[in-house]
């Protein structure tokens, strides 16, 4: 079984390159953020919109760009009912094995189809110096990590357990990652909707990360 935190731990956040945001604290009204990697996919993101529909919640969607050419259409739904999406590369590439000059043209390639200055490393795997020129003016993405982690990406999770991830971290200003994957399906599908549930008896709102 994968190893990771379903809870992104203090002295984890201090090993990682400055600057980079893990939870959100906004406003007066208590708040969570849901968050969606590696689509969009034909017929999980759409599942995905119709959950998030059900419960008037918005969320952030971090798309392949590869996936975005691919369906379009689907991206455009993802935009038209009000839900802010950000970068994820064009290949989904891991920034600790790739050399910085591959890593930002790749996230440049991404940036054709994906209008936004929202980036979370595949992975969340991304070494100083590529931290340090994305934050750059000439770049200007803010980088988007988690801290509320569903691990719905690890098949050999129940779906039970990876809806135990979030309910028992999730709190406002939590930002919460899952995907809109075909790999994820079977815990996603089954955690998400109850997810939704809970912050809404909790009164919490749903809101996507702003740009």
């Amino acid at each position: 079984m994968a190893t990771y935190f379903a809870k992104t731990p203090y002295w984890l956040k201090k090993v990682f390159p400055k600057g980079l945001i893990w939870d959100l604290l906004a406003g007066k009204e208590p708040t969570v953020y849901i968050t969606f990697d590696d689509g969009p996919h034909p017929t999980v993101t759409p599942f995905v919109l119709e959950q998030l529909d059900k419960y008037d919640a918005h969320a952030t969607f971090f798309c392949v760009g590869n996936n975005v050419t691919k369906f379009p259409e689907v991206y455009e739904l993802v935009l038209s009912k009000g839900h802010s999406t950000g970068n994820h590369t064009f290949n989904h590439m891991n920034g600790w094995k790739t050399n910085n000059e591959t890593y930002l043209a790749n996230i440049e390639l991404a940036k054709k189809p994906i209008k936004s200055n929202l980036f979370r490393p595949p992975y969340g795997k991304i070494s100083y110096s590529q931290a340090r020129l994305l934050q750059q003016k000439k770049y200007g993405l803010k980088i988007i990590m988690w801290n509320v982690l569903s691990g719905d990406f690890d098949r050999e999770l129940s779906p039970e357990k990876c809806l135990d991830n979030v309910l028992h971290n999730i709190k406002p200003g939590s930002i919460v990652l899952f995907h809109d994957s075909e790999k994820a399906w079977d815990r996603m599908s089954y955690a998400l909707p109850r997810v939704l549930e809970y912050c809404k008896q909790q009164g919490w709102k749903m809101k996507a990360i702003p740009g």
